[in-house]
């Protein structure tokens, strides 16, 4: 016999496919992976010195360590940009999951204290482990990461009335201002602040082959699972009750979907600092272009938000050479009017 709350659930489920739409999921997939192609070739060509597209081809195909722009392409640009996308993908899928999963349209792991939680760990392992591995150093991200989440989300659930959407940013920006302000207090009295200033600023300039080497194995597995988990956070927007009665295991999606997010801020915080927005604008933008299904806001976000991190970077480094503009004041310029704009309307698109 089915319950009224499964016949609703079926009504809901028929319209959000009627909203989606696969054809444009397509077309934007195509064009996203055309301009992050571009946009690949165009970061390793232009910085201090300039290199031609056909020296960066020739590069890539037919590496010569006997050439000084061969070895500045593959030692230094090449792991820089492709730092750059992996952080953009983690960010914006992990904010795309989030707003899912809670359906909160202003959820995103850096207004959430997954970002402060991550750099308050890392400024923790400078002051008290020196000279870390990076493998361990990534492990103190995610832990932060999970901190920072767990005290926004009990601090949000004391206040009467339960976990609002509102209630929830509002928590996040407080415990993200006491991480923050925690963090810089370790780094003042340990003398840290040089090491930790990169990371505050947000920067993929200090990106290594060691580093993507460590880190691809985590972010694949967690691109693997948001992918896979994409359908069930597609019921679970609809709402837990619904969710449920389509026969969905919310609370394990809800868990799997929370490991997914804090090793994917983990990741990204680990190599490029505490940078924000990027999971709030893209998974908008995603689901504004291809509809309400998450399966092609998920796929979308990854191409997208790595575009954007890619681009921002390139820009950061042609503003004011040869100095560099923080990428995380680059996003956050676009970023905080998003998210004022998305606060006046109250989430209703979601």
């Amino acid at each position: 016999m089915t319950t009224s709350t499964g016949v609703g659930g079926l009504r809901d489920l028929d319209e959000l496919q009627k909203q989606s739409h696969p054809v444009r999921g397509v077309v934007t997939l195509i064009v996203g992976i055309i301009g992050f192609i571009l946009a690949i070739g165009l970061s390793i060509s232009f910085g201090a010195a300039d290199i031609s597209l056909r020296t960066v081809w020739t590069a890539i195909t037919h590496f010569s360590p006997d050439l000084t722009t061969h070895q500045i392409i593959y030692d230094i640009r090449l792991p820089r940009v492709l730092g750059a996308a992996l952080v953009g993908a983690c960010f914006a899928v992990a904010g795309a999951i989030m707003q899912g999963m809670t359906r909160n349209p202003l959820a995103d792991s850096g207004l959430l204290g997954l970002n402060s939680g991550a750099a308050f760990m890392l400024a923790i392992c400078f002051a008290f482990f020196p000279g870390l591995p990076y493998m361990y150093v990534i492990l103190w991200s995610f832990v932060g990461a999970g901190l920072g989440v767990a005290i926004v989300y009990g601090v949000g659930s004391l206040t009467k009335g339960g976990l609002t959407p509102m209630r929830l940013v509002l928590a996040g920006a407080a415990v993200s201002a006491l991480l923050g302000a925690l963090g810089e207090g370790v780094a003042l009295y340990y003398h840290i602040g040089q090491d930790l200033a990169f990371w505050y600023a947000g920067g993929v300039s200090g990106t290594k082959w060691y580093h993507l080497q460590i880190l691809s194995p985590w972010i694949l597995a967690a691109m693997i699972g948001a992918l896979i988990l994409s359908r069930s956070i597609t019921l679970l927007s609809l709402g837990e009750e619904i969710a449920v009665g389509l026969g969905q295991r919310t609370n394990v999606v809800k868990i799997w979907g929370m490991v997914i997010v804090l090793v994917l801020a983990g990741a990204a915080v680990s190599v490029v600092g505490a940078v924000g927005f990027v999971g709030l604008i893209v998974p908008h933008f995603m689901r504004y272009i291809v509809g309400h299904d998450y399966r092609w806001i998920i796929s979308c976000s990854l191409v997208y938000g790595a575009l954007l991190v890619v681009l921002a970077d390139l820009v950061a480094r042609m503003i004011n050479p040869p100095y560099e503009t923080p990428i995380g004041a680059l996003i956050a310029f676009i970023g905080v009017p998003f998210f004022l704009y998305l606060a006046r309307k109250g989430g209703k698109e979601l």
